[in-house]
């Protein structure tokens, strides 16, 4: 054969190649997601029963988004006339659906429009460039045909590996089988669909008496790693029945995120993907939640809500096997209270002395001189559960390394720094770290 023949063989084999090779990169992994151990701080009665929302229907399919035998699209139908609000990642590198969704809850909204929501699991559409932003718009639209809603009223987000391109057709194909499936008690079913490390689903559910009848809340979460504070660190997503006007219910939940899922950290790293959406669909029999005892027990009980949520997420932190509250009391400012908290909470040497169970109090000493806010070695005071470890500049006179110790092998742990400083306070919840967490990520794009 010629030279010249052998360079065009050459040329088509490549391209044959390169090809295959992209349909082996966007294909789902042939086998099942690997078998999950589940975290020991799961809730021991499984998933709990969350009460209807009235106008409100779920869904979930597998479309092999990632992997195969998998559950991994959920789409939830929202009714007329809902409410939307939001909370997203800070991060400058958010997702094509992060970007969507801020986008959206600034449109002016048709009056009486319904909504829905589309998740799915597997692949995050982080860092896709353009064809991130059509993955989302195919997506998006899809629904939107098939429900017949504004465009500008479909809400997505997408959790998993960063950096490749979503397979979005896999999604639109299913958009059918979705709307199909459509059912008000689906929430557990939606709560599965979302997970990606998790070891269990979340949900978590509240209810107020209003005036003329009660008000409902449920929601749901995924989260178990890459989570630390700057909102929402993982996928949230809570309903309500309350007639409630979409600023109040905004700000509401503004108020609330800095206490909750602001306050949590698995392994200090922030996503690209974090989202909370709350919907209200106004269909309970309450009258509208204005400002007043009402407004203040609704707020009180979503609050409760998000908390549960965030805590079930620390408690699944990538091979967590302790819960851990940390306290920040008597700083000099709010900023240097939540400084300290943040620096013990993310501290490798502290975490893992706490996956030892090692009452190693000289780590959370380290954390709080690297932490920036002022502080005082005499004034210091550290403290396990009811034992003070150490005060005035050295170990207290009543430290036992036995009781320490003995307090170490609990599975959730209370620990307290008071600086001494001033009256500012801070209570952030993390875990320990363990081999499982590097074992867990050492392989998640396997």
């Amino acid at each position: 054969m010629a030279k010249t023949d052998w360079k065009a063989e050459a040329k088509t084999l490549k391209k044959k190649l390169n090809k295959a090779k992209a349909r082996l990169d966007t294909a789902p992994v042939a086998t099942t997601a690997k078998v999950k151990t589940v975290s020991p701080l799961a809730p021991k009665n499984g998933f709990p029963a969350l009460p209807d929302i009235a106008g409100v229907e779920f869904a979930a399919v597998e479309a092999g988004v990632r992997y195969a035998g998998r559950t991994d699209v959920t789409l939830i139908r929202l009714a007329g006339g809902t409410a939307v609000a939001g909370v997203f990642t800070r991060s400058s590198t958010r997702s094509a659906s992060v970007l969507d969704c801020q986008a959206k809850l600034k449109v002016d909204v048709p009056r009486g429009a319904g909504a829905a929501i589309l998740v799915n699991s597997g692949n995050s559409n982080a860092f896709t460039g353009r064809a991130g932003v059509r993955s989302v718009e195919a997506v998006t639209g899809a629904v939107a045909s098939a429900m017949d809603l504004p465009q500008s009223r479909v809400f997505s987000s997408s959790t998993g590996v960063i950096g490749e391109p979503l397979p979005h057709d896999r999604i639109v194909a299913k958009v059918n089988d979705l709307v199909t499936g459509l059912d008000p008690r689906g929430i557990e079913m939606a709560a599965r669909a979302i997970m990606t490390t998790d070891t269990f689903p979340k949900g978590a559910s509240a209810i107020v008496q209003g005036e003329g009848g009660e008000i409902r809340i449920a929601g749901i979460a995924k989260g178990s790693g890459m989570i630390a504070p700057d909102m929402a660190t993982m996928l949230v997503y809570i309903f309500t029945d309350a007639k409630i006007a979409p600023a109040r219910l905004q700000a509401m939940l503004s108020r609330q995120v800095d206490n909750t899922f602001n306050a949590i950290t698995v392994d200090s790293d922030t996503s690209t993907s974090d989202s909370l959406i709350l919907a209200a669909t106004g269909k309970s029999a309450a009258a509208e939640v204005k400002a007043g005892p009402v407004a203040a027990a609704f707020e009180a009980a979503l609050k409760g809500v998000m908390l549960d949520l965030a805590q079930q997420v620390v408690k699944d932190g990538e091979g967590a096997t302790k819960f851990v509250e940390v306290r920040v009391t008597r700083a000099a400012t709010p900023e240097d209270a939540h400084r300290v908290a943040m620096a013990i909470a993310n501290s490798p040497l502290v975490k893992t002395a706490i996956a030892g169970e090692d009452p190693n109090w000289g780590r959370i000493v380290m954390a709080v001189g690297k932490s920036g806010a002022a502080a005082d070695r005499d004034k210091l005071k550290i403290s396990l559960g009811d034992m003070v470890l150490a005060e005035k500049g050295w170990r207290s006179p009543s430290y036992s390394e036995e009781d320490a110790a003995a307090y170490m092998k609990r599975d959730e742990l209370v620990l307290t720094v008071d600086l001494g400083m001033g009256r500012a306070a801070r209570t952030v919840w993390t875990c320990d770290l363990t081999h499982r967490y590097i074992d867990i990520n050492a392989d998640y794009r396997s």
